[in-house]
Order: C-alpha cells, then sequence, then structure tokens
C-alpha cells in the first residue's frame, strides 16, 4: 500500500496540513521542522501525487482578518480603521475575509481557505485561536495587542499613549480628575488603566483616590458616566476618557448640565477619532493610528507571502498627543 501524507504526518508527530505545506515548500522555507518531515517522507518512500500537488500549490488568495469580537467590538470606528488600512494594502489581488474570535469553533479553521490570517487580539482568550492558526502552519501576523509568541506583533504602547494624557491633565494643574474606562475584558483597558496610574505615580499623586466610571468604549456609556460624575457632589476639574467615542457622550452630558469644556470641565480623549477636531468641540486626545496598526500588518504578511520574507519581531508604532482645546490651563 502506497504511503500517504497522513502516514508522514503521524510519524513525525504533526498535523497533516503541516507536512502537506512542508512537501509543497510553503511557509516553511529550509527550517529544521521542514527538513525532518523531508527526511521522513524519504525513509517511508513516499511518492508524491502530482495531481494533488498542483491542486495544494494553487493559492485561494483569501486573507483573513480576525477581530477578537464583532458583536461586542470596542467601537465601529476600530473596525472602520483596520478595514481600511488592510484594503489599502491588500488591494484587489487578495480577498479579506472578516470573521470574530467569540464565533470561531475551535478546531475547524481550514488551512486551504487562507493564505494567511490578520489577528486583531484584545483579549487573552484570543491565545487558543493563535495556536491553532500557528499549528495548521499559516502565515500570521497579530495586530493592536503584544503577544508572546512566535508571530509578528504590530502595535502601539497603549499605556505610554494614555499616560501622556495624564501627564497634560496634571501639568495644567488639574488633580480634581475623574477617569472613565472601557470594557474591563479587553487589554486595551488594562493597559490604558496601568498608564495613567503610572503618570500620577510619577508626579507623587495617589492614583487609588481617582474616581473610576465603568464603560465600553461607545458613546451612551460616556455619556451616561458623566451624568453619574456630575451626580456627586464635588465635581471634577477634567474627565479622563479611554476614547474618543466616550469623550463626545461625555461633552454632551457636561452640556446638559449647563457647563462648559474647557471653562468648566476639562476632557481627554483616546484613539484620535475622524471627528475629534470637528464637532464643536475641538478634542485633546492620544492618537493611536489603527489605520496605520493595520497597515503595517498587512505589509509583514504579504512579504511572508510574497517574497518568503519570515519576520517575527514586534514593531512598535509611535503614538503621538495631539493638543487641542479641551484642557484648560489652571497654572495660570
Amino acid at each position: 500500500m502506497a504511503v500517504t501524507i497522513k502516514d508522514v504526518a503521524k510519524a513525525a508527530g504533526v498535523s497533516y496540513s503541516t507536512v502537506s505545506r512542508a512537501l509543497n515548500g510553503i511557509g516553511s522555507g529550509n527550517s529544521e521542522r521542514r527538513q525532518k518531515i523531508l527526511k521522513i517522507a524519504e525513509e517511508m518512500g513516499y511518492m508524491p501525487n502530482q495531481a494533488a500537488i498542483s491542486l495544494k500549490l494553487s493559492r485561494s488568495y483569501n486573507i483573513g482578518l480576525y477581530f477578537s469580537t464583532i458583536s461586542k467590538m470596542s467601537s465601529p470606528y476600530v473596525l472602520h480603521e483596520v478595514l481600511m488600512g488592510v484594503y489599502s494594502i491588500t488591494g484587489s489581488q487578495y480577498n479579506v475575509v472578516v470573521k470574530g474570535i467569540d464565533m470561531h469553533k475551535p478546531g475547524t479553521l481550514n488551512p486551504s481557505f487562507f493564505d494567511g490570517i490578520i489577528v486583531l487580539s484584545q483579549r487573552n482568550e484570543d491565545i487558543l485561536f493563535i495556536e491553532e492558526v500557528h499549528e495548521k502552519d499559516l502565515p500570521m501576523v497579530i495586530i493592536c495587542r503584544t503577544v508572546f509568541y512566535d508571530a509578528p506583533n504590530v502595535t502601539t504602547d497603549e499605556a505610554e499613549a494614555m499616560g501622556k494624557a495624564m501627564d497634560l491633565l496634571i501639568e495644567n494643574g488639574h488633580r480634581k480628575i475623574c477617569v472613565i474606562e472601557g470594557n474591563a475584558n479587553l487589554d486595551s483597558t488594562k493597559e490604558r488603566r496601568k498608564g495613567w496610574r503610572v503618570s500620577m505615580l510619577r508626579h507623587g499623586l495617589d492614583p487609588d483616590v481617582v474616581p473610576v466610571y465603568h464603560g465600553d468604549y461607545r458613546y451612551t456609556s460616556g455619556y451616561r458616566a458623566t451624568y453619574q460624575i456630575l451626580a456627586q457632589e464635588e465635581r471634577p476639574t477634567a474627565i479622563l476618557c479611554y476614547n474618543d467615542e466616550m469623550a463626545f457622550g461625555a461633552r454632551n452630558a457636561i452640556y446638559e448640565h449647563g457647563l462648559t469644556v474647557p471653562g468648566d470641565i476639562s476632557l481627554t480623549g483616546f484613539d484620535n477619532w475622524d471627528l475629534s477636531g470637528y464637532a464643536n468641540m475641538k478634542l485633546t486626545t492620544v492618537e493611536r493610528n489603527m489605520g496605520e496598526i493595520a497597515k503595517e500588518g498587512t505589509r509583514v504578511l504579504l512579504r511572508r507571502l510574497e517574497e518568503g520574507i519570515v519576520d517575527n519581531s514586534r514593531i512598535y508604532l509611535e503614538n503621538k498627543l495631539v493638543i487641542r482645546e479641551t484642557v484648560r490651563d489652571l497654572t495660570r
């Protein structure tokens, strides 16, 4: 009986798809694992089926864009910016298939359907999907989060970025500061929390006394949290928001109370949303350019697919503070 790929896979202790890709020279280059598989195949007398090889070598020209979650996406802005960034690099050469990791059934990823995968990771739970992609030997890039895994990462330092926003408030004399956080389950929330707390400690202030209100990165949560803030006996001089969308909700709640920004309450956001410089509020914010992150991640993936360049480095794009008109200087 002829030796099959499945026989080789069993002998090598790897998956069927890994052997197939190694035999066809896809994705593995001259790695030690590929050489081991080729040696085992030769020793077992494996004879490739030429028709099957031709079929396997045909590319799908599909790229999977997997978000941590689609149904509970932190903001439509993030989804839009990432999609536009990916499309601007792939052009018409690839089909981009958008899916949610939270809706993926483990073990069902079909490696023949994708040439590569872009993972926008925001949760620790995503590692199970990342491991499945890696096991099936699919080229992959992880964006928006640092994951210590054998794959390239493209992101920004969100803790440093949020620290810049808090630094600005403190340096402008603000001490009565409230914080409106995002979704507690996302790594972005944890990193941003770390950032403003480190900033306060650096300035000799106690972060544990800062009132923190919970939101979900959406406009309504910023609006509601601000109503809670303004219902307290002591009014803050500034509100630090975890994204621009919540900051716009906060702004409208402040106006409905007959107050002004920044005359009565200063505001900062995060992301540098398209509308941040408009809508009658030129918002001071931190720019984390999701479009550029997506573009760079796509470039890294296409270099792997088109040129065979494997680069598992961690790339941190610069973030910057965008100072507009919503932070009042109390030191004057």
